[in-house]
């Protein structure tokens, strides 16, 4: 998983203190996150794959499918 959040940034050129500051967090709590010294919480996976314009699955390497699962019906925006 911590190579995708990597490459997913490094896509967007952003640096590690960018990502941090959209998560509302420091540069090295998102390092954290990168390297895997951290477990990422369930609720910034949620604004990662938001962002990324992903899915979780995807984040947590369950799929390589990169593009998102439409929403479903009962899921409030």
């Amino acid at each position: 998983m911590y190579p995708r959040i990597r490459n997913l940034r490094i896509d967007k050129d952003l640096s590690q203190t960018e990502m941090g500051k959209i998560l509302g967090m420091s540069q090295t709590g998102y390092s954290k996150y990168e390297t895997g010294e951290n477990d990422i919480p369930t609720t910034i996976l949620i604004r990662l794959a938001h962002f990324h314009n992903t899915s979780i699955d995807y984040l947590l390497n369950l799929t390589d499918v990169k593009t998102p699962y439409p929403p479903s019906a009962s899921r409030k925006s």
